[in-house]
């Protein structure tokens, strides 16, 4: 089994709380990682697993293993249930795993129910570290969703055209998304094209013929499902107009590649948008990695109208972070004094360059790396990869 870089947070997290909801998207993980973690397990999406829970809901409650309640947001009857254990005893901790597959913005019953009874942590497809630097461009081709290719390439896109429509046909309509599947799905076609971004509203709306608030609200159920990601601008106080919308990605490359038609690797490096592709699943590395080491940070990116550009602004640790990312293996040294000269504007203490160099170079003041050496970064030089 790989070893998931989000587990010893989870288990420090239930050794502080009594209950814990790892969230994320559908066949991600949860489910093997949580059984690593206790063996009583209830799928709440089954009919047979609610009745038993039901009927043994005394027994179950009065053991002290952990138990795993899957899929929580498919019955929100256990949410009043659960809160009312946990009070009965508020020292108790490592009581409850709770695993879901929308955010907390939908799960509403978590943070009305169990507001603060509960640690939320969320796990991402395979990441870079837990498959090895020598996968990478498999993890970006393919995407990380263990099913979807990463670890068996024949599974790809067949995977992902099934994942897409079962999410457009029956998920997304279970969680409160009003569209018709075929609308969803000309949707997701529609976002896959402007990955990487500026967001517009007007222009989806338009293409769609729906009204733009009602493409935000569908856009928002995207970003619930953890299907995409929008980064908001960074706000300098500089004498630029700057642009002020934020720019939308694809959480998973392979779903992405899958929406576009690519369907061997030669394919998408042949095509006009594989740098914005390339950019997105970098920046989706960093921030899945920071938010598996459980270290806080805030992200944005930076634009000018005239063209100064900042992909992605890291700010953590009182420090400010400025990220540029080209896919090339020869960065040039324009590049960088770009990157240096917009850094200032943002006043960030420090700035990268990510590509796809065989030579990294770190200084103080920042440097020129690959994915490999700035996630490396984040996480401590030290770390052992597979």
């Amino acid at each position: 089994m790989i070893e998931r870089i989000l587990k010893p947070l989870l288990l420090e997290r239930l050794s502080q709380a009594p209950a814990v909801a790892l969230l994320g998207p559908r066949q991600c993980g949860k489910t093997t990682l949580a059984k690593s973690c206790g063996v009583c397990y209830f799928d709440l999406e089954q009919e047979a697993d609610r009745t038993k829970l039901d009927i043994t809901w005394t027994e179950v409650m009065a053991k002290e293993e952990l138990v795993i309640l899957d899929e929580a947001q498919s019955f929100p009857e256990i949410f009043p249930r659960l809160r009312g254990e946990i009070d009965n005893d508020r020292t108790r901790k490592n009581r409850f795993l709770l695993l879901g597959s929308v955010s907390p913005v939908l799960m509403r019953q978590v943070s009305e129910s169990l507001a603060g009874r509960l640690a939320i942590l969320e796990l991402t497809p395979l990441l870079l570290p837990e498959i090895g630097s020598e996968s990478m461009d498999n993890l970006w081709m393919r995407g990380g969703y263990p099913d979807g290719g990463v670890l068996h390439a024949d599974s790809f896109p067949r995977w992902e055209h099934d994942y897409l429509r079962l999410m457009a046909e029956r998920d997304l309509p279970i969680w409160g998304l009003s569209a018709e599947p075929r609308l969803t799905e000309r949707l997701l076609r529609m976002t896959a094209a402007l990955d990487a971004q500026t967001q517009n509203l007007s222009q989806l709306g338009q293409s769609l013929g729906i009204s733009h608030p009602t493409v935000g609200g569908y856009l928002d159920f995207l970003d619930g499902a953890y299907l995409i990601r929008r980064i908001t601008p960074f706000h300098a106080n500089i004498r630029k107009r700057l642009v002020k919308a934020p720019r939308l990605y694809w959480r998973d490359s392979g779903l992405l590649h899958s929406l576009l038609g690519i369907q061997t690797y030669d394919q998408l490096l042949n095509q006009p948008w594989v740098g914005a592709s390339w950019e997105g699943f970098v920046i989706e590395q960093i921030i899945s990695v920071f938010g598996a080491l459980g270290k806080q940070a805030n992200f944005h990116y930076f634009r000018t109208s005239d063209g100064h550009e900042i992909d992605l602004i890291i700010e953590h640790a009182g420090e400010r972070w400025g990220v540029e990312i080209k896919l090339t293996a020869s960065p040039s040294l324009e590049d960088l004094r770009k990157l240096r000269k917009t850094s200032e504007l943002c006043e960030c203490s420090r700035h990268f360059l990510v590509s796809r160099t065989p030579s990294p170079v770190l200084s103080n003041e920042g440097g020129s790396l690959n994915l490999e050496s700035f996630l490396r970064l984040i996480m401590g030089v030290d770390v052992a990869w597979p």
